[in-house]
């Protein structure tokens, strides 16, 4: 697709890189957002913290297959990409990267990366594909457009806690922030897949977040923990879940269970329940 007015895109590494080093010369920092597309306001929100903190900003938009098990969703994923540069050059986006798979995945492509201890569990238990193929394309991105600053979510909050992992341990030279997740009026986390649901089940989907809130408030009150997690599954089973793979308090640095089964430090709630075929996540703080 042609540029529209005020948003270029590339599709290659080396066209990025050649229009990064023209920034760099004149003396720009670069903000940089990885997205798979069909976007919305909490993406454009990461968009414009990034634009706080860079002079320029910019966004990839690549729905990354690495990080789809075969039964998954990666044929269905939304993909919107003439919307998608229309809103994030109205977000104040400089650039945006919007390579295939066949450039950021060669053919002949064998390298892999492990996170560990932060993968585990939660999402590493229920998809455990997912955070192998996200740290890889976070590496990926981060290397080709060699940004100072790097903006990710909230919402998908395990992830956050292995890209800061992945950025320390391989000595990557950006800051990653991440920004609270962004809400409709009725809580309900913004995401790509909410576009799945029926009025009936965003119904239902709107009471996520006020049962995790009703769970951290147990936990921070001095419940104990599993007790709170086991209220909370049951609670979303009742408003019309129908399946819950997890619902679990965990540190908030590094999502490690409590050992003493009570909150003794910052925690986040979090949880993943299905609604028909379509799986939200949801976390908050304690």
């Amino acid at each position: 697709m042609p540029d529209t007015p005020d948003l270029p895109i590339v599709r290659a590494i080396a066209a990025l890189r050649q229009t990064v080093s023209g920034w760099r010369r004149q003396g720009f920092t670069v903000g940089f957002v990885p997205t798979m597309g069909a976007l919305h306001e909490g993406h454009l929100a990461l968009v414009r913290e990034a634009g706080e903190r860079a002079d320029r900003v910019v966004a990839s938009v690549f729905v990354n297959p690495a990080q789809f098990a075969a039964h998954e969703d990666l044929g269905t994923y939304p993909r919107q990409e003439a919307r998608d540069a229309e809103l994030l050059a109205g977000a104040g986006c400089a650039l945006m990267y919007a390579p295939g798979v066949e450039e950021m995945y060669p053919a002949d492509a064998t390298t892999t990366v492990s996170v560990g201890a932060p993968a585990e569990g939660l999402e590493g238990e229920f998809r455990p594909q997912m955070f192998g193929g996200v740290a890889l394309v976070v590496a990926k991105l981060l290397n080709q457009a060699q940004p100072d600053v790097a903006v990710f979510g909230e919402k998908d909050y395990q992830q956050l806690i292995v890209v800061r992992r992945l950025v320390r341990d391989l000595d990557i030279p950006v800051e990653i922030v991440g920004l609270p997740t962004i809400r409709d009026g009725h809580g309900l986390a913004l995401s790509s897949r909410n576009a799945y649901l029926s009025e009936d089940e965003l119904t239902v989907a709107r009471r996520l977040n006020g049962v995790l809130a009703e769970a951290g408030a147990r936990a921070a009150g001095g419940a104990r923990v599993d007790e709170a997690e086991a209220e909370a599954r049951e609670a979303l089973l009742r408003a019309g879940f129908a399946h819950v793979d997890y619902v679990a308090i965990r540190r908030a640095d590094d999502l490690a269970a409590f050992e003493s089964g009570r909150v003794d430090a910052p925690a986040r709630v979090l949880a993943a329940a299905w609604l028909g075929k379509t799986r939200l996540i949801d976390n908050l703080p304690i």
